[in-house]
């Protein structure tokens, strides 16, 4: 009976301090759902990380390199400039300064290619940036001015003397380069509003004549599969038409 007590005891132990261990089929089950589980936590996980991998788009790259150039320029400012106080004219100097990396000639009013879209020559005329370049850019750093914690109505990027500013610049290169820089017209919304009325009328007429039963009184129930929406969608057209002219 010692000798059985004892051998059961030491067992116990055994099992008790290395018992996952000793017996290998019972940690083949805990170990391969553990495995299983990190093999799921890492796929959850790769997900994110794949898309993060991917990097940001064209034009945050681009808005993040401007928003860099455009503090450095602040940095190099004598006197030295601070974020908090910059202002309208200092964002006019900036574009002004960004002029001398230009490659858009911009013919001076004594030039005799001035206003000549395509000159058979080259002259002495200053090389700038052209307005599309400034437009696109004040816009970037509007947008990153606020991502960074700037509040909108102190935004020195939108700020009235900068509109002005990218107006004269925008009038004075379409007269020096002959190149009439036009906005996009928007369509007419006519079209689209008598389009819709023409829908709207077609609907009512065609369940009205369903439900009328012939008699055109539309005073009938609900509307009946496979009307006549050619009829109606005629009569809607028309009074469509006749509202426009």
């Amino acid at each position: 009976m010692d000798s059985a007590s004892g051998g059961e005891g030491s067992s116990s132990a055994s099992g008790a301090a290395g018992g996952p261990t000793s017996d290998p089929s019972s940690t083949q089950g805990p170990s391969s759902g553990t495995g299983s589980a990190q093999t799921a936590t890492s796929s959850d996980q790769g997900g994110p990380s794949t898309a993060q991998q991917q990097g940001p788009s064209r034009y945050e790259s681009q808005k993040r390199r401007d928003w860099n150039t455009f503090l450095q320029y602040l940095k190099n400012h004598k006197p030295p400039l601070t974020l908090v106080r910059c202002s309208g004219a200092h964002v006019i100097e900036f574009l002004k300064y960004l002029d001398q990396f230009g490659k858009t000639k911009v013919h001076v009013s004594g030039c005799p290619y001035f206003g000549h879209p395509n000159p058979p020559a080259p002259c002495a005329c200053p090389l700038k940036q052209a307005w599309g370049s400034l437009d696109a850019l004040i816009g970037r750093l509007r947008a990153a001015y606020e991502e960074n914690g700037g509040r909108p109505e102190s935004n020195p990027f939108g700020a009235r003397a900068v509109r002005i500013y990218l107006r004269e610049v925008r009038e004075g290169q379409a007269k020096a380069r002959g190149i009439p820089y036009e906005k996009k017209k928007r369509k007419r919304s006519t079209s689209t509003s008598t389009t819709a009325a023409a829908v709207e009328v077609a609907a009512g007429g065609s369940s009205g004549g369903a439900g009328g039963g012939g008699e055109g009184s539309g005073s009938g129930g609900a509307t009946a599969p496979g009307g006549d929406h050619d009829s109606g969608g005629g009569a809607a057209v028309a009074t469509a038409e006749t509202t426009t002219t």
